[in-house]
């Protein structure tokens, strides 16, 4: 059997078991990404001839990992912008954006200073190491994200959740660009305006613009123009694919214009989200969405289990053991506090939305890109201590995760109070 053969039998069998595990782990603290990983581990471990996956020393493992990455955080952003159910506004959508105001770069440059002064980082590695393990996932942390279109409870805490996770993948971007930026440079000068002027404020716009506008045109051509031609787009079953085809040509879109692609995605999926809310549309594109997600996850979560096999921790140290749990245990927690500070949630509610900033497949994915970019010094202990980051918060938030959302549920702390909330929320 070859090891080809042999990948491809494992992705069907693990595809299979996890659809069999879904209902059996929500009874218990072990989540489906803690299995997978483990599971990736020990079957790349054994003498079955398959490859030894090595981001930092082969430039096409490097750039493998930067695809599959990007399309599978392609995929989570568009059925988490589809799951929102609260009407756009500035108001409504207020308790979010100090999350990314300020927990977002107060976490990079934390992270940034831990490893420029306790790893000995050079100080571009340090930024790029700030930029990936900032963001929240919106992979891995579909699991405190919004359910599907159309749920009526209201739960604040998986709104700010799924917003943040939305979001602030794009606005990483910037600082992994300042990063690249920063390993070519030899002091300050001309390269930080252009920074700010281009990666900071230009693609940051062009990403917002052309998502809205690629999501109004999409929602435009399912609905007023299925109406016009006498088709039903509620019994239509290509959905899926208008809305996938429609985010993905957002994506590339934005990139064309030197936007960011991840935010035009997920400002497209939330702007087609609010054209005919009831629509039944919308739930079925997000079906289609999760199921292509599910997919790609599972190989990509064995893959990460192959990863931690082929020895990306062998240049773990103490310090960057240290660093990793500090971000999820110190640098996150606090931070989110800081950006949750005047929100209207309970305490509780507050906490949990600054403990659970999962890590996940998007820092793998900013990690791989800078690398492809521009060449950074201690590679290897940037691979060891992303890595060590998301196995650990893979392992912390999958055990509790789940807990601390039943704890919010039993003591009603998940929502903003009623006299508190901001006019016209639902769609």
């Amino acid at each position: 059997m070859t090891p080809r053969i042999l990948a491809i039998t494992a992705l069907g069998l693990g595809l299979w078991g996890a659809a069999a595990l879904e209902r059996p782990l929500r009874r218990v603290p072990i989540s489906l990404p803690m299995v997978y990983v483990a599971l990736g581990w020990i079957l790349f471990s054994l003498p079955l001839g398959l490859p030894v996956l090595d981001p930092v020393g082969n430039e096409s493992h490097t750039f493998a990992a930067e695809v599959l990455t990007e399309f599978i955080v392609i995929v989570s952003l568009v059925g988490a912008g589809l799951a929102i159910d609260r009407r756009f506004s500035v108001p409504a959508w207020g308790q979010v954006w100090p999350l990314l105001a300020v927990t977002m770069p107060l976490s990079v440059a934390a992270v940034a200073v831990a490893g420029w002064w306790g790893l000995g980082l050079a100080p571009a590695s340090a930024i790029l190491l700030g930029a990936a393990l900032s963001p929240t996932d919106p992979v891995l942390a579909r699991n405190v994200q919004v359910g599907p279109p159309g749920e009526s409870e209201r739960d604040d805490v998986r709104f700010d959740l799924t917003v943040e996770a939305g979001a602030n993948d794009g606005l990483a971007f910037p600082f992994t660009y300042l990063a690249i930026a920063a390993a070519g440079a030899t002091g300050l000068g001309p390269w930080l305006a252009e920074w700010a002027a281009v990666d900071l404020l230009w693609r940051v716009a062009a990403g917002v613009a052309v998502g809205f506008a690629v999501g109004r045109v999409g929602g435009w051509y399912v609905f007023e123009q299925s109406e016009e031609t006498g088709d039903d787009t509620d019994d239509d079953t290509n959905e899926g694919l208008v809305v996938m085809g429609t985010l993905l040509a957002a994506y590339g879109l934005a990139e064309i214009v030197a936007g960011y692609g991840f935010l035009a995605v997920f400002v497209g999926a939330v702007a087609a989200r609010q054209r005919e809310a009831d629509s039944e549309y919308h739930a079925a594109s997000h079906h289609f969405a999760d199921q292509v997600e599910r997919v790609v996850l599972i190989a990509m979560l064995l893959g990460f289990g192959g990863l931690l096999a082929s020895g990306v921790l062998d240049a773990l140290t103490v310090p960057a053991a240290a660093l990793g749990l500090a971000v999820l245990l110190v640098v996150r927690p606090l931070a989110g506090m800081a950006g949750m500070f005047r929100s209207a949630l309970p305490w509780a509610g507050r906490g949990a939305v600054a403990f659970l900033g999962v890590r996940g497949m998007g820092t793998l994915y900013y990690l791989a890109y800078g690398q492809t970019h521009a060449t950074f010094e201690g590679a290897d202990v940037l691979w060891a201590t992303a890595s060590f980051t998301i196995l650990a918060s893979i392992v912390l938030h999958g055990m509790t995760a789940q807990p601390i959302m039943r704890w919010l549920d039993r003591h009603d702390a998940k929502a903003v109070p009623e006299s508190e909330r901001s006019a016209e929320v639902r769609l």
